[in-house]
């Protein structure tokens, strides 16, 4: 027998309720007071009519009396139902959203890079609000429907069978018209979901490309982009509307035909003298909420289906490239990291890197050199195990990167890029990384990154504004090695990391990083100093993808071969 996959959706329709069933028995229980004020309600207007018919002046007093009562009743009840509904909802929707980012925050950097961030946007945004409004709320309408249905049958039988039969057969003409248009609807609100994360993410890529756009003078592309992608949402949204007025409107039509039908055979059996006139009242008023239920239960099953669909998105988002567990090794390296005939090509046939070859013994320190577009920053990435489609073996102490698991990865290895990204906060939590460390050695990694004197005058509480915007370029970096240089990895990869840097400063920075003890470090600089390069137990140079020297700066410069030239042009 095959075994059933499990629902990708499940995780997240638990976070609704874990730990929150006690505000859903609650609100719930309070939502149910709404069924004993509606048959109130109507026994009121038939008891008045009755009362007035009789020309019962006393019992008309009672009556207003007890219409008071019944909507002081309704309102307390409305109230806390509300109150209730906020603190389920919230509750549910933070673990909903929270269950979603852990989720998330579990896929490697391999599998993150291949996907648009705006997806995510999309799917925790304006997919929430359907959410809210389409599966959350709708849960107390699909409880508490069905006992009013229930109630009001009863309570209509009491005063006429034959008139509670017809109530039953009219029903019918609503729940028809909603079965026709629920299944369009589902569709329809799964092409608003896709529009919104296309829009979502185009709006992330324009602005962040802001800079770029202006200075090409590219304002007028950029707006009909902003506009086709615009244009493609508001019509989805349009689609859906029309479709949900067109259901509303059937169910509206055939609504007032089964209330006009109720009132003319009440009318009918009063006239027979079968039935009082406020009998007729009774059920002519009923009619709404019996009809209520028998038309919404359909259409809010198609809304809570079309909202699940939303939900399963968000579980298919999350599991999509999901990273693989790999074995886990402990953050010491004992050996080397080896490189054997490794390749890499981003699109089929343009390969980037070709068979390289290197040994980065534990502990020593190398440079890897080359001109622009020669493969560095790859082959740093492949190490981090951002990309597992390389050809050839890539292991840390006889382990193969792509068989690692990534966090066993990530606890060896820390990574110094060009591009630096600083979080909207203070420097102290953008170098801590949010975490808890001892103060020493947080002035520690700041002082050996050169950031001492931007702390002197600006104070680690200084909030570095959107990705760094309050810092220089070689601020924001400084920052990025502190960050590294805290977390004490046995591994670190420097990709240009003092490349924002003046000359001084980057040679202060690389010094301080080449006298660190116990540290495997490659990096990868453009700045050829003879004063620095002596100290590199290795220099790997590469051209074209591939490593076309290798050795120790004497060694290199003696052979004057294409390292010679690049040092030459360097220093020229």
């Amino acid at each position: 027998m095959k075994r059933k996959k499990p629902d990708p959706a499940r995780p997240y329709i638990r976070a609704f309720y874990e730990h929150n069933r006690l505000r859903l028995l609650a609100t719930a229980a309070l939502y149910m007071l709404q069924i004993p004020a509606i048959l109130m309600v109507s026994w009121v207007l038939g008891a008045v009519i009755d009362a007035v018919t009789a020309l019962d002046a006393a019992r008309l007093v009672r009556l207003a009396w007890a219409a008071a009562g019944v909507a002081v009743f309704l309102g307390v009840a409305e109230a806390l139902y509300y109150r209730a509904l906020s603190g389920w909802q919230g509750q549910a929707l933070r673990q909903y959203k929270s269950c979603a980012f852990q989720k998330l925050s579990e896929k490697s950097i391999s599998a993150f890079t291949k996907e648009n961030t705006g997806r995510y946007l999309a799917v925790l945004t304006s997919d929430v609000t359907v959410i809210v409004s389409d599966y959350l709320q709708n849960l107390f309408d699909l409880i508490v429907l069905p006992l009013e249905l229930a109630a009001i049958l009863v309570f209509l039988l009491a005063y006429s069978p034959a008139m509670t039969g017809a109530a039953v057969a009219l029903c019918v003409l609503p729940l028809l018209g909603v079965t026709v248009f629920s299944p369009e609807l589902a569709r329809r609100e799964k092409a608003l979901s896709d529009a919104n994360e296309s829009f979502a993410g185009r709006i992330k890529d324009l602005l962040s490309g802001f800079a770029v756009i202006k200075s090409f003078k590219a304002e007028p592309e950029a707006g009909r982009i902003f506009d086709g992608e615009n244009r493609a949402l508001e019509h989805a949204r349009s689609r859906r509307l029309l479709w949900w007025g067109a259901m509303q409107g059937a169910g509206s039509g055939l609504s007032v035909t089964m209330q006009l039908g109720m009132f003319f055979i009440g009318a009918y059996l009063a006239l027979r003298g079968s039935i009082t006139a406020g009998t007729v009242l009774i059920f002519t008023n009923l009619s709404g909420s019996l009809v209520q239920p028998v038309r919404q239960i359909p259409q809010l099953l198609a809304q809570r289906k079309a909202a699940r669909g939303l939900i399963t998105k968000l579980a298919a988002v999350t599991e999509e490239n999901a990273a693989s567990t790999g074995e886990p090794i402990e953050p010491v390296l004992h050996d080397a990291i080896e490189l054997r005939d490794v390749s890499f090509a981003y699109e089929p046939g343009k390969p980037v890197l070709q068979k390289v070859s290197m040994r980065l013994e534990a502990g020593k320190k190398y440079a890897l050199v080359g001109a622009s577009g020669s493969g560095k920053s790859t082959l740093l990435s492949l190490l981090m195990g951002a990309y597992d489609g390389y050809t050839g073996s890539l292991t840390v102490d006889g382990r193969q990167v792509r068989d690692i698991d990534p966090d066993s990865l990530y606890d060896l290895e820390s990574l110094i890029g060009q591009s630096v990204f600083l979080f909207d906060d203070t420097i102290r939590r953008n170098i801590t990384m949010f975490r808890d460390w001892p103060d020493a050695a947080v002035d520690s990694a700041a002082a050996r990154a050169g950031l001492a004197p931007l702390l002197e005058e600006r104070g680690e509480d200084y909030r570095c504004g959107e990705n760094g915007g309050g810092l220089s370029g070689g601020e924001r970096q400084r920052v990025s090695i502190a960050r590294a240089l805290l977390r004490k990895t046995p591994v670190l990869l420097l990709d240009e990391a003092t490349a924002a840097l003046d000359s001084r400063t980057a040679h202060d920075v690389t010094q301080a990083i080449l006298d660190l003890h116990d540290l495997t470090r490659l990096v990868v600089t453009h700045r050829l100093e003879a004063a620095l390069l002596e100290q590199y137990d290795g220099i790997f140079v590469l051209r074209g993808g591939s490593v076309a020297e290798r050795g120790t700066f004497r060694d290199l410069m003696d052979r004057k071969g294409y390292f010679y030239s690049l040092y030459n042009v360097a220093n020229s």
